[in-house]
């Protein structure tokens, strides 16, 4: 991830310093457009998301643009559509998922074309982009009953971990200049598809019974992640749960930008 984040870093001071010179002669005036854009995401902020993106105009069709998008820890949004959409889920993981946390950071490089005749960040643009995202799921309560005692008793395992995912996809969008200082993108569609790796990982205070893990699996199970596939296993001493996560990835960007122009 740092090693990531340093080349992304060094790429665009290079671009910047390669490119400080690049508008035309004719245009070294007051007329001159303005060739950096900070902007903010401001539909994202509904998924409990806050995105924002430098873009930095090198000629008049071409554009480069690196996106930082981060969720701090919060319950997932909109579960009760989740809940409402899943087939005939048990009360256990209806529980797990109103319990969950989910946190995410995703780091965007992309290059845009530009095709209208305005250029310099203006009008209908096309951009190939790669995105690496790192979602993390804390607090997911699985629920078993243990009867060892004679009596039963339901006991929880609390577990945590990470997805990483690694995407390329293709950005449809336009810009507009809402003034001198202002600018207005809009993300029209973005599809992208790719791989995620991951695993989940959970502690007992007891040993889990044979039963209790049958309940546990089929809980996660219930959980439905789109495309990825879950393994679920046990340590030897059957107090620990692990939960790897591997398959394809996909995934959609659109939203409204602002932007104020330097």
């Amino acid at each position: 991830m740092k090693k990531l984040l340093f080349l992304t870093v060094l790429f665009f001071s290079a671009i910047f310093t390669l490119n400080a010179q690049d508008v035309p002669a004719a245009q070294e005036t007051t007329q001159q457009p303005k060739m950096n854009f900070v902007k903010l995401n401001i539909t994202s902020v509904f998924l409990k998301n806050y995105a924002i993106q430098y873009e930095r105009v090198l000629t008049k069709r071409i554009s480069v643009g690196l996106s930082f998008r981060i969720m701090p820890s919060s319950t997932l949004p909109f579960k009760s559509s989740i809940i409402n959409a899943m087939d005939n889920p048990d009360q256990q993981a209806v529980n797990a998922i109103e319990s969950l946390k989910l946190d995410n950071i995703a780091i965007t490089p992309e290059v845009r074309f530009y095709l209208g005749k305005k250029g310099y960040g203006r009008g209908f643009y096309i951009a190939p982009f790669y995105r690496f995202a790192k979602y993390g799921a804390d607090n997911l309560e699985v629920t078993f009953e243990d009867n060892s005692s004679g009596n039963p008793v339901d006991r929880t395992v609390v577990m945590s971990g990470n997805l990483n995912t690694h995407t390329g996809g293709l950005l449809f969008g336009v810009q507009w200049a809402l003034g001198k200082d202002v600018s207005l993108d809009w993300w029209i569609l973005g599809p992208s598809f790719g791989v995620s790796s991951g695993s989940l990982l959970g502690v007992s205070d007891t040993v889990i019974p044979e039963d209790g893990k049958t309940e546990i699996r089929n809980t996660i199970n219930d959980i439905e992640i789109p495309m990825v596939e879950k393994s679920v296993s046990f340590s030897n001493d059957s107090k620990s749960v692990m939960v790897d996560l591997t398959g394809p990835w996909a995934g959609i960007r659109s939203g409204i930008v602002f932007g104020f122009k330097f």
